[in-house]
């Protein structure tokens, strides 16, 4: 093995966290593993503000046998589409039975550690336009794309010709971001990733190590903060969490590197603070997390919003937090839930009211297969 790649395996198998870098944030304050660390006095009325304590029932598996799973987009008629990160296809889950439908391979990904065939979203006007949108990796880039999805055809030959919309983005053997999104105000966001190369992150020129914010088309959307750039926050390491409250509020998750995973509240034009800043702290130009946690407890993937609070999958930390909010900071301490007990959790999404979609992610080269291996559950919380 080339000496680069033992040194990207071993930062692999160490869940992405080199004990040859110097570890940022502040020592953690007594109390919960995951910390909130901006909770002031209320900025909401009290009964907008969740309970501290909340609740997670598993109603059901709705589909198992997956491989690599990553992305996940609900689709109007109750359905789901499934991306495989290290396949490179997308597939439809009947919401009801669990059956699992082939629509095809994305032609151009390559991939390789971390990168491949990783978010998904459906295209604003999808009703209209029957456009899926993804993030993937190809052989020299991160990029996103859209096809059609045509379900009248065979199953494998449903989607059409990946049309390259975004391209350019820094790709790595590690960190290479992938969550996708369509804001409430119809632009496309991009979580990305710094691909290792840490001084990306803080080059306002670089589009590592950011969130984006895109026109559907792939141009930097009106109102970014800074001109004709689609930069629109900066100063982060990995992010693959993206969700709006129900006041349309930006939430982001952030893998940490030894020492603090972040849960964000996005404001346009902000400052991170990676690399100069892990976790909270001290120096003002850079924005605070509003939860933080160790790496061992978290390594946050996938965030949806649901009946108040921000809900944040755990890889290493193999378990599902939760976040119960107060404007955009945390109103109590993060509290956690099914804990070891499907693996590695990869993607949370909603499904409505209480309800959440689930991913696991225990065949991605870093779990341990469970019985069934990957599998999507159907959660009832509060």
């Amino acid at each position: 093995m080339p000496a680069a790649l033992a040194v990207t395996a071993l930062l692999l198998a160490a869940g992405c966290s080199s004990g040859d870098d110097p570890r940022y944030g502040l020592p953690e304050p007594s109390g919960s593993s995951g910390t909130a660390t901006g909770s002031s006095s209320a900025t909401e009325p009290a009964a907008l503000i969740p309970p501290a304590k909340g609740t997670v029932k598993v109603l059901r598996t709705v589909a198992e046998g997956l491989k690599t799973p990553w992305g996940l987009a609900p689709l109007p008629d109750g359905n789901l589409l499934v991306s495989s990160r290290d396949d490179g296809t997308i597939t439809r889950i009947d919401g009801k039975t669990g059956r699992k439908s082939e629509l095809g391979t994305v032609s151009g990904v390559s991939p390789a550690g971390e990168g491949g065939l990783l978010g998904i979203a459906l295209s604003p006007d999808y009703a209209s336009d029957h456009m899926i949108y993804a993030y993937f990796t190809s052989a020299s880039d991160n990029r996103i794309v859209r096809m059609l999805y045509d379900p009248q055809k065979p199953a494998g030959e449903q989607l059409g010709a990946p049309d390259t919309v975004f391209k350019g983005i820094p790709k790595g053997y590690i960190h290479n971001g992938g969550r996708i999104a369509f804001g409430p105000d119809g632009m496309l966001y991009a979580g990305t990733g710094e691909s290792g190369q840490r001084g990306l992150a803080q080059d306002k020129k670089s589009l590592g190590g950011k969130i984006l914010r895109l026109t559907p088309e792939g141009d930097p959307a009106p109102g970014n903060p800074f001109p004709d750039s689609p930069v629109y926050t900066y100063g982060h390491r990995n992010v693959q969490g993206l969700a709006w409250d129900s006041k349309q509020r930006l939430f982001a998750s952030e893998f940490g590197q030894d020492t603090w995973d972040e849960l964000n509240a996005i404001t346009p034009g902000d400052d991170y603070g990676w690399p100069n800043a892990e976790g909270r702290s001290s120096d003002p130009k850079y924005h605070n997390p509003i939860a933080q946690w160790h790496t061992d407890d978290a390594s946050p993937s996938g965030i949806a919003y649901a009946e108040g609070s921000i809900w944040m999958a755990g890889l290493k930390g193999q378990r599902l937090w939760r976040v119960p909010l107060d404007g955009t900071k945390a109103s109590a301490a993060p509290q956690a839930f099914l804990t070891g007990e499907y693996g590695r959790l990869r993607t949370v999404a909603s499904a409505g009211g209480d309800k959440l979609w689930l991913i696991t992610s225990n065949t991605d080269g870093r779990g341990t297969p469970k019985s069934g291996d990957d599998r999507i559950l159907e959660l009832q919380v509060s």
